[in-house]
């Protein structure tokens, strides 16, 4: 669906489950992921379910994200709507391994491309637990601003949003995304 400079990014299928109860499952990763339970086979069922429905009503959802160099799944990345805010929300999580190279910021930059430039969306918003600085360092580094705390995904969040004007206003070169 998507290529960046490090990354392939494309939809999940129904085969993926069992990877993404591995990847999901180490405490590290899922503490910020809603907990013990979204990471039970049922409830990632559903939620593979919904990303999945999403592709069909909307034209993108939640993929899993490749390295280019060996084809090897790192994480997950999309849009998807945010619960029931009627909202859109950029969202990423990535195997502990991979944390801290810079992959969470290059799939996010190359989704909120794809949802303004692509999908024409006129906002887009994103939540991290509070304790999860990466995450929101990574909505910072993207241009997003914060806009209030919340409760998302059964856990206190911190609420960023970014317009389309706000995201397109700085030349957008540094981004380079090719679609599949």
């Amino acid at each position: 669906m998507i290529e960046t400079e490090r990354l392939i990014i494309s939809k999940l299928t129904p085969d993926d489950l069992t990877w993404l109860v591995e990847m999901r499952s180490p405490d590290a990763v899922n503490r910020y992921l809603g907990g013990p339970t979204m990471q039970n086979l049922e409830a990632l069922t559903t939620r593979l379910q919904f990303y999945i429905d999403s592709y069909e009503k909307l034209g993108f959802g939640f993929c899993k994200m490749q390295l280019k160099s060996t084809g090897e799944a790192i994480g997950t990345s999309g849009l998807v709507p945010l619960d029931d805010t009627g909202e859109i929300e950029v969202g990423y999580n990535l195997s502990e391994r991979y944390w801290r190279q810079g992959y969470g910021y290059e799939c996010a930059m190359a989704w909120l491309k794809y949802g303004f430039e692509v999908a024409g969306l006129d906002r887009i918003v994103a939540v991290a637990h509070p304790d999860n600085k990466g995450s929101w360092r990574i909505m910072e580094k993207c241009g997003m601003r914060y806009e209030k705390s919340g409760f998302h995904y059964n856990m206190d969040v911190v609420y960023y949003a970014i317009t389309r004007d706000e995201f397109l206003a700085p030349k957008r070169d540094d981004i380079v995304v090719k679609l599949m």
